[in-house]
């Protein structure tokens, strides 16, 4: 078993944990870890999309799969009409309220997933493709929040090499995704050409797992300034602040600071876009108004209003008081 991943789990010890089981190796290889080191207090969480035809063979193995390791499994059905078009977003967000609901219903803090440590370069990558800052390159973290439940990612660290020969070695069983090599997706292209930057260049995967571990420290600590800052501006579903406090930050602090004020007022799980935030930034340097991630923003003679999107854009409370943030 990696000594990374049971560092990892040291502070989750005697907590209930639900474990994502897809039936790949990744996750089959978690679930036995798992199982290892939890104990009795794990459980399994199965979801199948119906998406693929052998779904429901996968979903029989997981079960079989979780009796003979003597771990409870629950498993959900991702039912109803399917989106045309973004059909892999909504499947995620179905299975992560699927799953985060089953944990609240039963008191249950975590869930872990078996992102591992392919996934976090494949990440990264594909945020510097993107031109993101030190927030997307740090990529994932190994613990997040999902509709009020704790992801923890205790894999980051651990190769799907180091996976695929654990299951192996062992005879144990596990599932393919066929969309997993498909070069439609960029993320596959960045996989099964990744290896030239080792063989060409000189960088490893793990050096570039050290810078991510880097950008991941300076990412949180801007974050607790950041944090900081954005509950001074938001009061209640608005936020209002002066302009000179938005353009004395710094360019990438600025991108950030507006585009959580948006997330957190919009209600949008992700920020918007960096092409849509560097556009914003750039027209609230005047007066204007705009839509973005479900507000409205708008610009008035230096101040700087952020309200879901159909309210009214008024800089006063309903009592008439002024509702204006200034900074020193």
């Amino acid at each position: 078993m990696n000594k990374n991943f049971v560092n990892f789990m040291r502070k989750y010890a005697g907590h209930k944990i639900a474990v994502a089981v897809s039936g790949g190796v990744d996750s089959v290889a978690l679930l036995y870890w798992m199982a290892e080191i939890a104990r009795g207090d794990i459980v399994c969480l199965h979801v199948n999309h119906g998406l693929r035809a052998a779904a429901e063979t996968e979903t029989q193995y997981v079960r079989d799969l979780c009796k003979k390791l003597n771990v409870p499994c629950h498993v959900f059905y991702w039912n109803g009409e399917k989106p045309e078009t973004g059909v892999e977003d909504a499947a995620r967000l179905a299975r992560y309220k699927m799953m985060t609901d089953f944990c609240h219903e039963n008191g249950i803090e975590f869930i872990a997933t078996a992102h591992q440590a392919d996934d976090q370069i494949e990440t990264f990558l594909m945020n510097l493709g993107r031109g993101s800052g030190v927030y997307g390159l740090a990529a994932m973290r190994g613990e997040g929040l999902m509709n009020g439940i704790k992801i923890i990612r205790p894999l980051l660290s651990v190769f799907r090499r180091e996976l695929r020969a654990f299951c192996d070695s062992r005879g144990i069983r596990y599932f393919s995704d066929e969309m997993n090599d498909d070069p439609h997706y960029t993320r596959v292209r960045i996989r099964q050409n990744r290896h030239l930057l080792s063989e060409k260049l000189g960088i490893s995967d793990e050096r570039i797992l050290t810078a991510i571990e880097n950008l991941g420290r300076v990412r949180g600590e801007r974050e607790l300034n950041l944090g900081a800052l954005v509950r001074r501006v938001v009061r209640g579903n608005r936020a209002v602040f002066d302009e000179t406090f938005l353009f004395d930050l710094g360019d990438d602090i600025r991108l950030k600071f507006i585009g959580t004020i948006i997330r957190r007022i919009g209600g949008d799980r992700y920020l918007p876009r960096l092409d849509s935030l560097l556009r914003a930034t750039e027209m609230l340097r005047a007066d204007c108004k705009f839509t973005l991630g479900h507000c409205t923003v708008r610009r008035l003679r230096g101040q700087i209003l952020v309200v879901p999107e159909g309210e009214k854009t008024s800089f006063r409370k309903k009592h008439g008081k002024k509702y204006i943030q200034k900074f020193k």
